[in-house]
């Protein structure tokens, strides 16, 4: 647990309908303090559970955005990391598309590897988005909600 966490530590954070950009997030986090960045990329896969998916879309509670800043704090203040970001697409999105970008930077790797692994596990599991798969036998199925 760092002593003094980095006010500024959360860099990014954002829900939007339009493609998110890895590039924007590696922007935000660039420093040259810190000697590990972690990355991890969300995308829409064409499988879950062995249905074929076609396709989703993300719903987000009018308190996601909040929680999710929530989220991004604690994981700052937690964790011995310089920077944050976190960055979660809503809306209808096909087979490949980027759902979500989640990094952390540290003064080393292995501080950034917990971090952005507890970031994307608290995200998935305390804000409220949802999904809503299109699968190739034209069900669908509602997933994380309530």
């Amino acid at each position: 647990m760092p002593e003094t966490p980095a006010p500024d530590a959360v860099r990014l954070v954002d829900l939007r309908e339009t493609p998110l950009e890895v590039d924007e997030v590696l922007t935000a986090l660039g420093d040259v303090e810190s000697g590990g960045l972690t990355v991890f990329i969300g995308r829409v896969r064409n499988h879950d559970h062995g249905r074929d998916v076609t396709g989703l879309e993300y719903s987000a509670h009018p308190t996601a955005l909040d929680a999710l800043r929530r989220v991004c704090a604690s994981v700052a203040e937690e964790y011995d990391v310089h920077g944050v970001a976190a960055v979660h697409r809503v809306g209808r999105l096909e087979i490949g598309d980027i759902a979500v970008v989640v990094a952390t930077t540290a003064a080393h790797r292995g501080d950034a590897f917990s971090a952005s692994r507890a970031l994307i596990d608290t995200l998935k599991s305390e804000v409220p988005i949802w999904k809503h798969q299109r699968f190739a036998d034209g069900t669908t199925e509602w997933v994380g909600t309530p």
